[in-house]
């Protein structure tokens, strides 16, 4: 079963490298197998990003060699 995001992160991780060559400390957000922005700030891309694109539909990663950054996971709760 596919998890929500999947195809994200599997675009991340074949691409991390150029990612962090050009974008290394930055977060970049990923959906549908494209970058659609480039950010300061986890939630600077969320901000930016939902005003376009409901929130569970785009990766927000941040951009840093290795495997340290995989690891973030932010949950949300609707009220």
């Amino acid at each position: 079963m596919q998890t929500p995001l999947q195809d994200e992160f599997r675009f991340y991780l074949a691409n991390q490298d150029e990612f962090v060559t050009k974008h290394h400390g930055k977060y970049i957000v990923l959906k549908d197998g494209e970058v659609l922005g480039v950010y300061d700030s986890d939630l600077e891309a969320v901000r930016a990003t939902e005003k376009e694109h409901p929130l569970g539909t785009f990766l927000v990663q941040r951009c840093e060699p290795g495997t340290e950054s995989y690891t973030r996971v932010c949950h949300s709760r609707v009220i």
